[in-house]
């Protein structure tokens, strides 16, 4: 029997870099991954829109730098910058407002733009929730996606569906590749996301792979 790990958690620390990078003691560090938590759940609902990739968060003593991976930044900025100040408003009403002076933090944030947003599993896991959920044949919209995603650059891709594919009575696999997805190899450069599309009929699981070559 195969033992399945997560493609990203298995090459943090050796080609990826971790999503949260600080340290804290026994009574901080609970408090610390809650906010983390706040602070993505928050990011996840604002920039929905923007094509929100990913978000790192470093804390030091008196500073917390969020940079923000997003396919469309001017989203993000806004008219004369005015989202971002409203966004960076209220991260800080999240991170601070049950704080004491002196424990409160700055806040910086880092808007870095996706150049490729078709190479993003995220992206694309996204882009085919919302086509299921619409009731697009399932086996189209992977194709579209595979074939954006191909032309991108990628070497190879691979796209799981679980669940109750297009409303069937009972519940299937399906795996669709093109190209090469070498999953055992640590130093393959391999973006993965997985989460569910809740349709009409149910939920069907979504899984991504994007192979984008080997980082030496």
């Amino acid at each position: 029997m195969g033992q399945k790990v997560n493609p990203t958690l298995m090459r943090t620390g050796g080609i990826f870099n971790w999503k949260s990078r600080w340290f804290a003691d026994k009574k901080n560090y609970a408090s610390n991954v809650l906010e983390d938590y706040r602070l993505r759940e928050y990011l996840e609902k604002k920039l929905g829109n923007a094509g929100l990739v990913d978000v790192s968060i470093k804390r030091s003593i008196s500073k917390l730098t969020l940079i923000i991976e997003v396919a469309r930044p001017g989203v993000v900025i806004g008219k004369g910058g005015q989202n971002l100040e409203k966004i960076k408003a209220d991260i800080d009403h999240i991170v601070n407002t049950s704080k004491i002076k002196k424990e409160k933090s700055r806040i910086e944030l880092k808007i870095e733009e996706v150049k490729k947003p078709d190479l993003s599993a995220k992206l694309v896991a996204e882009r085919i929730i919302g086509q299921l959920i619409s009731r697009y044949p399932h086996r189209r919209a992977v194709k579209q996606a595979m074939e954006r995603v191909m032309g991108a650059g990628a070497k190879g891709i691979k796209i799981q569906l679980s669940g109750r594919i297009a409303g069937a009575e009972i519940s299937r696999n399906e795996k669709y590749f093109q190209g090469s997805i070498p999953t055992q190899t640590l130093r393959a450069n391999i973006d993965y996301y997985e989460h569910p599309a809740i349709t009409r009929s149910g939920y069907i699981g979504i899984k991504v792979w994007i192979y984008k070559g080997e980082i030496v």
